[in-house]
């Protein structure tokens, strides 16, 4: 199962602080460096989950972004990684809320410098990479920021004509009508609700319905807690999300879309892969990372 991942490697900063932050106050806090970036951390879960993965993107000439390139090669994952001589690699700050009273984070606020991940360029997507294989996967990050766009229109493009199946996380549906105008070349879309209302204006599930007959072949949206859903023309089926103690949920959606292109392509249905998106994010967030870690 050789799958395409173009999208963002980098490295998130996760700060776990011990109590509420207070103006002027020193507050003790958790802090540790994990590898990083949507399309990265879809990759190394579908790589756990044994697809055959390889990550198109770009980096900064930089050690965050040779150890990066290195991390994923250890975990399994091919790279097709362009080096960036100007802009550093893409960081992101990831503030995790106070512990509650579970003692885990139950949400987070990210604060991300993209750097070198936008400028992907069509150029770093070699078409022979698609020869044999079977999907790409393409993270709404490269397409919601404008300097790596036209990568991601390339990616979704080329795609489709060397006969691959597709997969689209909206991620920051910040231009609803380019991402409507494209669902003809997405067979598969994985928004949250966030995402979902952003394209339809509704929260209700239901409402994917319209983005199937736009031209997505499916629509598999994840519900946080609830579970997820799975739209395509037979209509909605819904599965419920596995209990679990959050410990951190960055990169939950990124899991989720590792289990449901991982279980598509071997042969699942809908309902099956929407299932196995929820128990992989459920692994997810258990940890502390995006990633499967080692």
């Amino acid at each position: 199962m050789s799958v395409i991942v173009v999208g963002d490697l980098g490295v998130d900063v996760l700060v776990a602080p011990a109590a509420p932050p207070a103006p002027g106050a020193d507050v003790p806090a958790r802090i540790r460096r994990t590898p990083g970036g949507a399309g990265a951390n879809t990759a190394a879960w579908l790589a756990r989950l044994g697809a055959a993965p390889t990550l198109v993107a770009r980096v900064g000439d930089d050690e965050a972004g040779r150890g990066a390139v290195a991390g994923l090669a250890a975990a399994g994952v091919g790279t097709a990684v362009a080096v960036d001589p100007d802009l550093p690699t893409c960081t992101v700050l990831v503030l995790l809320d106070p512990p509650a009273s579970g003692g885990g984070h139950g949400e987070r606020t990210m604060y991300s410098d993209r750097g070198a991940a936008g400028r992907l360029a069509p150029a770093d997507l070699d078409p022979a990479l698609l020869a044999g294989a079977a999907h790409l996967h393409l993270s709404g990050y490269v397409l919601a920021d404008p300097s790596s766009r036209e990568a991601g229109l390339f990616a979704l493009t080329a795609a489709r004509e060397a006969g691959l199946t597709t997969s689209l996380d909206p991620q920051p549906a910040e231009d609803p009508a380019l991402l409507r105008g494209i669902l003809d070349r997405v067979d598969l879309l994985l928004p949250n609700l966030d995402e979902l209302a952003a394209l339809t204006g509704s929260r209700d599930p239901g409402s994917a319905w319209a983005l199937v007959q736009d031209g997505a072949g499916a629509v598999a949206v994840t519900l946080g807690a609830a579970g997820a859903v799975w739209v395509d023309f037979h209509g909605p089926q819904y599965v419920t999300a596995e209990p679990v103690d959050v410990v951190d949920p960055t990169g939950a959606g990124d899991a989720f879309d590792a289990g449901v292109i991982a279980a598509r392509l071997r042969g699942a249905d809908g309902r099956s892969a929407a299932a196995a998106g929820c128990r992989t994010a459920a692994r997810a967030v258990a940890r502390a990372g995006g990633g499967p870690g080692p």
